[in-house]
Protein backbone atom coordinates (compact mmCIF):
# COMPACT_ATOMS: atom_id res chain seq x y z
CA UNK A 1 0.00 0.00 0.00
CA UNK A 2 1.04 3.44 -0.80
CA UNK A 3 1.56 6.55 1.44
CA UNK A 4 -1.24 8.08 -1.21
CA UNK A 5 -3.64 5.08 -0.67
CA UNK A 6 -2.98 4.81 3.19
CA UNK A 7 -3.89 8.33 3.40
CA UNK A 8 -7.08 7.92 1.24
CA UNK A 9 -7.92 5.09 3.62
CA UNK A 10 -7.64 7.01 6.90
CA UNK A 11 -9.14 10.41 6.05
CA UNK A 12 -12.29 8.37 4.71
CA UNK A 13 -12.25 6.66 8.05
CA UNK A 14 -12.36 9.73 10.24
CA UNK A 15 -15.63 10.64 7.90
CA UNK A 16 -16.83 7.24 8.85
CA UNK A 17 -16.17 8.02 12.55
CA UNK A 18 -18.24 11.09 12.30
CA UNK A 19 -20.94 10.10 10.31
CA UNK A 20 -19.80 12.51 7.45
CA UNK A 21 -20.41 11.69 3.68
CA UNK A 22 -18.33 9.89 1.35
CA UNK A 23 -16.62 7.88 4.99
CA UNK A 24 -15.66 4.30 5.06
CA UNK A 25 -14.73 2.25 7.58
CA UNK A 26 -11.05 1.52 7.25
CA UNK A 27 -10.06 -1.67 6.03
CA UNK A 28 -6.39 -2.53 6.34
CA UNK A 29 -6.89 -6.87 6.49
CA UNK A 30 -3.51 -7.94 5.55
CA UNK A 31 -1.99 -4.61 4.60
CA UNK A 32 1.49 -4.38 5.25
CA UNK A 33 2.53 -1.46 6.77
CA UNK A 34 5.81 -2.47 8.42
CA UNK A 35 7.69 0.89 9.95
CA UNK A 36 4.72 3.18 8.87
CA UNK A 37 4.56 6.30 10.89
CA UNK A 38 0.96 6.15 12.36
CA UNK A 39 1.50 8.44 15.63
CA UNK A 40 -1.26 9.68 17.05
CA UNK A 41 -3.56 7.81 13.91
CA UNK A 42 -7.39 6.87 15.26
CA UNK A 43 -8.10 3.65 13.80
CA UNK A 44 -10.83 3.38 16.35
CA UNK A 45 -13.01 0.32 14.81
CA UNK A 46 -10.53 -0.17 12.06
CA UNK A 47 -9.78 -3.89 10.56
CA UNK A 48 -6.37 -4.95 11.08
CA UNK A 49 -6.78 -8.20 10.93
CA UNK A 50 -3.41 -9.73 9.62
CA UNK A 51 -1.62 -6.23 9.20
CA UNK A 52 1.89 -6.27 9.51
CA UNK A 53 2.42 -3.48 11.68
CA UNK A 54 6.05 -4.31 12.68
CA UNK A 55 8.11 -1.08 13.55
CA UNK A 56 5.45 1.10 13.18
CA UNK A 57 4.76 3.83 15.45
CA UNK A 58 1.71 4.02 16.86
CA UNK A 59 2.22 6.46 19.89
CA UNK A 60 -0.53 7.61 21.22
CA UNK A 61 -3.02 6.53 18.79
CA UNK A 62 -7.02 5.22 19.22
CA UNK A 63 -7.20 1.94 18.31
CA UNK A 64 -10.54 1.54 20.36
CA UNK A 65 -12.35 -1.64 19.58
CA UNK A 66 -9.91 -2.26 16.50
CA UNK A 67 -9.88 -5.55 14.75
CA UNK A 68 -5.77 -6.40 15.81
CA UNK A 69 -6.86 -9.93 15.38
CA UNK A 70 -3.10 -11.75 14.64
CA UNK A 71 -1.73 -8.76 13.69
CA UNK A 72 1.95 -8.13 13.31
CA UNK A 73 3.27 -5.92 16.18
CA UNK A 74 6.86 -7.11 16.57
CA UNK A 75 8.58 -4.15 17.98
CA UNK A 76 5.82 -1.65 17.30
CA UNK A 77 5.59 1.48 19.56
CA UNK A 78 2.28 1.72 21.03
CA UNK A 79 3.12 4.01 23.75
CA UNK A 80 -0.01 5.50 25.45
CA UNK A 81 -2.32 3.94 22.55
CA UNK A 82 -5.55 3.33 23.26
CA UNK A 83 -6.48 -0.36 22.73
CA UNK A 84 -9.50 -0.38 24.99
CA UNK A 85 -11.69 -3.58 24.00
CA UNK A 86 -9.34 -3.96 21.16
CA UNK A 87 -9.51 -7.59 19.75
CA UNK A 88 -5.44 -8.89 19.46
CA UNK A 89 -5.91 -12.25 19.82
CA UNK A 90 -3.06 -14.07 18.17
CA UNK A 91 -1.20 -11.33 17.76
CA UNK A 92 2.21 -10.97 17.64
CA UNK A 93 3.83 -8.16 19.57
CA UNK A 94 7.16 -9.12 20.37
CA UNK A 95 9.58 -6.49 21.78
CA UNK A 96 6.38 -4.19 21.46
CA UNK A 97 6.30 -0.91 23.57
CA UNK A 98 3.66 -0.31 25.11
CA UNK A 99 4.51 1.49 28.27
CA UNK A 100 0.62 3.60 29.27
CA UNK A 101 -0.90 1.93 27.12
CA UNK A 102 -4.67 1.28 27.78
CA UNK A 103 -5.47 -2.01 26.87
CA UNK A 104 -9.04 -2.36 29.15
CA UNK A 105 -10.87 -5.50 28.46
CA UNK A 106 -8.93 -5.91 25.41
CA UNK A 107 -8.16 -9.59 24.24
CA UNK A 108 -4.95 -11.18 23.74
CA UNK A 109 -6.13 -14.74 23.82
CA UNK A 110 -4.56 -17.00 20.98
CA UNK A 111 -6.57 -17.40 17.67
CA UNK A 112 -7.16 -19.40 15.20
CA UNK A 113 -6.32 -18.63 11.40
CA UNK A 114 -8.34 -20.57 8.54
CA UNK A 115 -5.63 -21.98 6.17
CA UNK A 116 -6.30 -23.77 3.17
CA UNK A 117 -4.64 -27.59 3.17
CA UNK A 118 -5.48 -30.83 1.46
CA UNK A 119 -4.86 -31.37 -2.33
CA UNK A 120 -9.23 -31.07 -2.99
CA UNK A 121 -8.49 -27.54 -1.29
CA UNK A 122 -9.57 -28.35 1.77
CA UNK A 123 -9.00 -25.99 4.87
CA UNK A 124 -8.46 -26.36 8.94
CA UNK A 125 -7.47 -24.21 11.49
CA UNK A 126 -4.04 -23.31 13.06
CA UNK A 127 -4.18 -22.15 16.51
CA UNK A 128 -1.30 -19.47 17.12
CA UNK A 129 -0.95 -18.17 20.90
CA UNK A 130 -0.51 -14.56 20.97
CA UNK A 131 3.34 -13.63 21.53
CA UNK A 132 4.17 -10.52 23.76
CA UNK A 133 7.77 -12.29 24.35
CA UNK A 134 9.84 -8.66 25.76
CA UNK A 135 7.19 -6.52 25.27
CA UNK A 136 7.40 -3.44 27.40
CA UNK A 137 3.69 -2.64 29.33
CA UNK A 138 5.13 -0.28 32.12
CA UNK A 139 2.69 1.81 33.71
CA UNK A 140 0.24 0.35 31.14
CA UNK A 141 -3.47 0.31 31.94
CA UNK A 142 -4.66 -3.19 31.56
CA UNK A 143 -8.17 -3.76 34.03
CA UNK A 144 -9.82 -6.65 32.91
CA UNK A 145 -7.95 -7.47 29.73
CA UNK A 146 -8.07 -10.83 28.68
CA UNK A 147 -4.16 -12.88 28.92
CA UNK A 148 -5.51 -16.29 28.70
CA UNK A 149 -2.39 -18.44 27.48
CA UNK A 150 -0.49 -15.56 26.13
CA UNK A 151 3.22 -15.63 26.19
CA UNK A 152 4.45 -12.82 28.68
CA UNK A 153 8.15 -14.23 29.16
CA UNK A 154 10.77 -11.38 29.79
CA UNK A 155 8.32 -8.90 29.51
CA UNK A 156 8.18 -5.70 31.70
CA UNK A 157 4.69 -4.52 33.25
CA UNK A 158 6.06 -2.33 36.67
CA UNK A 159 3.23 -0.94 38.10
CA UNK A 160 0.93 -1.85 35.56
CA UNK A 161 -3.28 -1.92 36.50
CA UNK A 162 -4.43 -5.42 35.59
CA UNK A 163 -7.30 -5.57 38.36
CA UNK A 164 -9.54 -8.60 37.54
CA UNK A 165 -7.48 -9.16 33.92
CA UNK A 166 -7.40 -12.79 32.93
CA UNK A 167 -4.15 -14.82 32.64
CA UNK A 168 -4.93 -18.01 33.15
CA UNK A 169 -2.30 -20.46 31.91
CA UNK A 170 -0.54 -17.56 30.75
CA UNK A 171 3.91 -17.94 30.53
CA UNK A 172 5.36 -14.74 32.46
CA UNK A 173 9.02 -16.43 33.17
CA UNK A 174 11.68 -14.03 34.05
CA UNK A 175 9.04 -11.36 34.22
CA UNK A 176 9.00 -7.54 35.49
CA UNK A 177 5.68 -7.02 37.67
CA UNK A 178 7.04 -4.66 40.11
CA UNK A 179 4.35 -2.97 42.16
CA UNK A 180 2.01 -4.32 39.61
CA UNK A 181 -1.96 -4.46 40.14
CA UNK A 182 -3.49 -7.75 40.21
CA UNK A 183 -6.30 -7.24 42.26
CA UNK A 184 -8.71 -10.37 41.51
CA UNK A 185 -6.41 -11.66 38.68
CA UNK A 186 -7.06 -14.77 37.36
CA UNK A 187 -3.57 -16.72 37.45
CA UNK A 188 -4.42 -19.88 37.62
CA UNK A 189 -1.49 -22.62 36.12
CA UNK A 190 0.61 -19.65 35.61
CA UNK A 191 4.35 -20.37 35.31
CA UNK A 192 5.59 -17.24 37.11
CA UNK A 193 9.07 -18.89 37.70
CA UNK A 194 11.60 -16.40 38.42
CA UNK A 195 8.96 -13.53 38.16
CA UNK A 196 9.77 -10.05 39.93
CA UNK A 197 6.40 -9.23 41.75
CA UNK A 198 7.99 -7.23 44.97
CA UNK A 199 5.29 -4.82 45.96
CA UNK A 200 2.71 -5.86 43.52
CA UNK A 201 -1.06 -5.92 44.99
CA UNK A 202 -2.61 -9.44 44.39
CA UNK A 203 -5.43 -9.51 46.97
CA UNK A 204 -7.76 -12.02 46.08
CA UNK A 205 -6.01 -13.04 42.87
CA UNK A 206 -6.87 -16.56 42.20
CA UNK A 207 -3.17 -18.32 41.97
CA UNK A 208 -4.46 -22.05 42.21
CA UNK A 209 -2.00 -24.28 40.51
CA UNK A 210 0.47 -21.57 39.59
CA UNK A 211 4.13 -22.15 39.62
CA UNK A 212 6.36 -19.43 41.43
CA UNK A 213 9.91 -21.23 41.67
CA UNK A 214 12.56 -18.57 42.39
CA UNK A 215 9.60 -15.85 42.25
CA UNK A 216 9.99 -12.32 44.12
CA UNK A 217 7.31 -11.74 46.02
CA UNK A 218 9.02 -9.38 48.92
CA UNK A 219 6.21 -6.87 50.26
CA UNK A 220 4.03 -8.13 47.86
CA UNK A 221 -0.01 -8.35 48.92
CA UNK A 222 -1.49 -11.39 48.67
CA UNK A 223 -4.51 -11.16 51.29
CA UNK A 224 -6.80 -13.20 50.22
CA UNK A 225 -4.83 -14.94 47.53
CA UNK A 226 -6.37 -18.78 46.38
CA UNK A 227 -3.03 -20.47 46.79
CA UNK A 228 -4.41 -23.74 46.52
CA UNK A 229 -1.29 -25.91 44.67
CA UNK A 230 1.06 -23.18 44.85
CA UNK A 231 4.54 -24.28 46.18
CA UNK A 232 5.62 -21.07 47.93
CA UNK A 233 9.01 -22.96 49.16
CA UNK A 234 10.84 -21.50 46.37
CA UNK A 235 9.71 -18.09 46.27
CA UNK A 236 11.06 -14.90 48.21
CA UNK A 237 8.22 -13.98 50.83
CA UNK A 238 10.49 -11.82 52.63
CA UNK A 239 7.58 -9.10 54.26
CA UNK A 240 4.47 -10.33 51.97
CA UNK A 241 1.37 -10.24 53.18
CA UNK A 242 0.42 -13.76 52.54
CA UNK A 243 -2.60 -14.09 54.88
CA UNK A 244 -5.17 -16.68 53.79
CA UNK A 245 -8.87 -17.20 55.17
CA UNK A 246 -10.31 -20.77 55.21
CA UNK A 247 -12.69 -19.51 51.94
CA UNK A 248 -9.28 -19.50 50.32
CA UNK A 249 -8.28 -23.35 50.73
CA UNK A 250 -9.90 -26.67 49.14
CA UNK A 251 -13.35 -27.08 50.22
CA UNK A 252 -12.43 -30.61 52.47
CA UNK A 253 -10.35 -28.32 54.27
CA UNK A 254 -13.42 -25.66 54.89
CA UNK A 255 -15.73 -28.70 55.38
CA UNK A 256 -13.58 -30.17 57.84
CA UNK A 257 -13.04 -26.74 59.77
CA UNK A 258 -17.12 -26.04 59.64
CA UNK A 259 -17.62 -29.03 61.12
CA UNK A 260 -15.27 -28.78 63.53
CA UNK A 261 -16.77 -25.34 64.78
CA UNK A 262 -19.77 -27.54 65.36
CA UNK A 263 -18.41 -30.01 66.85
CA UNK A 264 -17.09 -27.53 69.61
CA UNK A 265 -20.33 -25.17 69.76
CA UNK A 266 -22.88 -28.38 70.45
CA UNK A 267 -20.06 -29.91 72.79
CA UNK A 268 -19.68 -32.92 70.50
CA UNK A 269 -23.58 -33.54 70.01
CA UNK A 270 -23.14 -32.79 66.30
CA UNK A 271 -20.11 -32.13 63.69
CA UNK A 272 -16.87 -33.66 64.03
CA UNK A 273 -13.80 -33.44 65.16
CA UNK A 274 -11.39 -32.01 62.31
CA UNK A 275 -8.59 -34.28 61.61
CA UNK A 276 -6.20 -32.19 58.76
CA UNK A 277 -3.51 -34.76 59.44
CA UNK A 278 -0.28 -33.60 56.52
CA UNK A 279 -3.07 -30.31 55.17
CA UNK A 280 -1.22 -27.43 53.74
CA UNK A 281 -2.19 -24.67 55.70
CA UNK A 282 0.11 -22.55 55.35
CA UNK A 283 -0.69 -18.57 56.10
CA UNK A 284 -4.14 -19.46 56.96
CA UNK A 285 -5.72 -16.70 59.11
CA UNK A 286 -7.14 -18.73 61.72
CA UNK A 287 -6.93 -15.60 64.40
CA UNK A 288 -9.08 -15.96 67.42
CA UNK A 289 -10.58 -19.50 66.20
CA UNK A 290 -11.81 -22.69 68.76
CA UNK A 291 -9.76 -25.59 67.04
CA UNK A 292 -9.42 -27.47 71.15
CA UNK A 293 -9.12 -31.21 70.24
CA UNK A 294 -8.36 -31.07 66.42
CA UNK A 295 -5.72 -33.16 64.68
CA UNK A 296 -3.19 -31.32 62.55
CA UNK A 297 -0.31 -33.91 62.78
CA UNK A 298 2.43 -33.19 60.43
CA UNK A 299 0.61 -30.27 58.90
CA UNK A 300 1.72 -27.32 57.36
CA UNK A 301 1.24 -24.26 59.13
CA UNK A 302 4.04 -22.24 58.48
CA UNK A 303 3.27 -18.33 58.86
CA UNK A 304 -0.04 -19.03 59.83
CA UNK A 305 -1.87 -16.63 62.05
CA UNK A 306 -2.82 -18.32 65.37
CA UNK A 307 -2.79 -15.30 67.42
CA UNK A 308 -5.56 -15.14 70.50
CA UNK A 309 -6.82 -18.67 68.84
CA UNK A 310 -8.14 -21.76 71.43
CA UNK A 311 -5.83 -25.58 70.64
CA UNK A 312 -6.02 -26.68 73.90
CA UNK A 313 -5.46 -30.83 73.85
CA UNK A 314 -4.98 -30.18 69.95
CA UNK A 315 -2.32 -32.24 68.51
CA UNK A 316 0.23 -30.70 66.51
CA UNK A 317 2.96 -33.39 66.68
CA UNK A 318 5.48 -33.08 64.06
CA UNK A 319 3.77 -30.00 62.18
CA UNK A 320 5.41 -27.43 59.90
CA UNK A 321 4.85 -23.73 62.40
CA UNK A 322 7.51 -21.79 61.05
CA UNK A 323 7.16 -17.94 61.93
CA UNK A 324 3.77 -18.78 62.86
CA UNK A 325 2.27 -16.73 64.98
CA UNK A 326 1.03 -17.89 68.31
CA UNK A 327 0.53 -14.90 70.40
CA UNK A 328 -2.26 -15.34 73.09
CA UNK A 329 -3.20 -18.50 72.05
CA UNK A 330 -3.94 -21.02 74.66
CA UNK A 331 -2.69 -24.60 73.81
CA UNK A 332 -2.73 -26.10 77.02
CA UNK A 333 -1.88 -29.76 76.94
CA UNK A 334 -1.49 -29.86 73.33
CA UNK A 335 0.83 -32.11 71.80
CA UNK A 336 3.63 -30.20 69.44
CA UNK A 337 5.99 -33.46 70.10
CA UNK A 338 9.06 -33.15 67.54
CA UNK A 339 6.80 -29.80 65.92
CA UNK A 340 8.90 -27.01 64.12
CA UNK A 341 8.52 -23.71 65.98
CA UNK A 342 11.37 -22.30 64.47
CA UNK A 343 10.31 -18.17 64.47
CA UNK A 344 7.26 -18.45 65.59
CA UNK A 345 6.12 -15.73 68.05
CA UNK A 346 4.24 -17.01 70.82
CA UNK A 347 4.61 -13.80 73.32
CA UNK A 348 1.93 -14.36 75.91
CA UNK A 349 0.54 -17.86 74.89
CA UNK A 350 -0.57 -20.36 77.50
CA UNK A 351 1.36 -23.54 77.04
CA UNK A 352 1.01 -25.40 79.93
CA UNK A 353 -1.35 -27.97 81.47
CA UNK A 354 -4.74 -28.67 81.46
CA UNK A 355 -7.37 -29.72 83.83
CA UNK A 356 -9.12 -33.37 82.50
CA UNK A 357 -12.79 -33.53 83.15
CA UNK A 358 -14.48 -36.63 83.23
CA UNK A 359 -17.52 -37.74 81.13
CA UNK A 360 -19.82 -35.93 83.37
CA UNK A 361 -18.29 -32.73 82.78
CA UNK A 362 -16.44 -32.07 86.13
CA UNK A 363 -12.69 -32.28 86.57
CA UNK A 364 -11.07 -34.95 87.73
CA UNK A 365 -8.17 -33.31 89.30
CA UNK A 366 -5.58 -35.41 87.14
CA UNK A 367 -3.55 -32.60 84.85
CA UNK A 368 -2.37 -33.15 81.09
CA UNK A 369 0.85 -31.28 80.71
CA UNK A 370 1.59 -29.88 77.21
CA UNK A 371 4.27 -31.98 75.42
CA UNK A 372 6.60 -30.01 73.43
CA UNK A 373 9.56 -32.87 73.31
CA UNK A 374 11.85 -32.19 71.08
CA UNK A 375 10.26 -29.30 69.62
CA UNK A 376 12.54 -26.60 67.49
CA UNK A 377 12.32 -23.55 68.89
CA UNK A 378 15.04 -21.41 67.59
CA UNK A 379 15.02 -17.80 67.16
CA UNK A 380 11.02 -18.05 68.59
CA UNK A 381 9.85 -15.55 70.38
CA UNK A 382 8.15 -16.31 73.51
CA UNK A 383 8.19 -13.36 75.77
CA UNK A 384 5.91 -13.99 78.83
CA UNK A 385 4.67 -17.19 77.37
CA UNK A 386 3.63 -19.50 80.07
CA UNK A 387 4.89 -22.98 80.21
CA UNK A 388 4.03 -23.70 83.65
CA UNK A 389 4.41 -28.14 83.95
CA UNK A 390 5.30 -28.73 80.07
CA UNK A 391 7.09 -31.41 79.17
CA UNK A 392 10.35 -29.54 77.07
CA UNK A 393 13.06 -32.30 76.97
CA UNK A 394 15.43 -32.08 74.27
CA UNK A 395 13.63 -28.65 73.19
CA UNK A 396 16.13 -25.95 71.00
CA UNK A 397 15.73 -22.71 72.10
CA UNK A 398 18.92 -21.58 70.63
CA UNK A 399 18.86 -18.00 70.54
CA UNK A 400 15.18 -17.80 71.66
CA UNK A 401 13.61 -14.94 73.79
CA UNK A 402 12.31 -16.06 76.96
CA UNK A 403 12.07 -12.55 78.63
CA UNK A 404 9.44 -13.16 81.44
CA UNK A 405 8.59 -16.67 80.40
CA UNK A 406 7.03 -18.95 83.40
CA UNK A 407 8.64 -22.84 83.19
CA UNK A 408 8.12 -23.18 86.93
CA UNK A 409 7.87 -27.32 86.94
CA UNK A 410 8.69 -27.42 83.30
CA UNK A 411 10.43 -30.74 82.02
CA UNK A 412 13.69 -28.97 80.63
CA UNK A 413 15.88 -32.43 80.74
CA UNK A 414 18.42 -32.08 77.94
CA UNK A 415 16.80 -29.06 76.78
CA UNK A 416 19.64 -26.37 74.54
CA UNK A 417 19.38 -22.47 75.82
CA UNK A 418 22.39 -21.59 73.82
CA UNK A 419 22.63 -17.80 73.22
CA UNK A 420 18.46 -17.65 74.48
CA UNK A 421 17.54 -14.35 76.62
CA UNK A 422 16.17 -15.47 80.17
CA UNK A 423 15.97 -12.09 81.59
CA UNK A 424 13.02 -12.28 84.42
CA UNK A 425 12.21 -15.91 83.19
CA UNK A 426 11.17 -18.26 86.41
CA UNK A 427 13.22 -21.40 86.07
CA UNK A 428 12.14 -24.94 86.93
CA UNK A 429 14.91 -26.08 89.69
CA UNK A 430 17.43 -28.27 88.28
CA UNK A 431 17.91 -31.70 90.25
CA UNK A 432 21.09 -33.00 89.94
CA UNK A 433 20.80 -35.82 86.98
CA UNK A 434 22.70 -38.55 89.84
CA UNK A 435 19.35 -37.74 91.93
Amino acid sequence: MTPHELVAVLEKHERWLKNRQGGARANLTMANLEGANLSGVNLTSGKLSGANLSHCDLSNGNLTQADLFAAHLTKADLSGCNLTRADLRGARMRGAKLKRAILKEADLRGGALLYGGGGSGGKGLDFVRSDLTGSDFDDASMTDANLSGADLTDVSMNGADCEGALLTGATLIRSAMKNCNLTRADMRGCNLSGVNLSGAVLRDANLTGAMLAGANLRNADLQGAKLEGVDLAGADTTGANLARSAENFSIQIQEALHNHYTWINTNGSMGTRADLTGADLSHIDLHGVNLSGATLRRAILSHAKMRDSLLIMCDMSDADLREADFTGAILDGANMRGANLTGARMDGAGIGWVDIKGPDGRPTGRLWAANLTNCRLIGASLVRTNLRGANLAECDFTSADLTGAVLTDANVRDASFTGANLTGASLPVLHDPDD
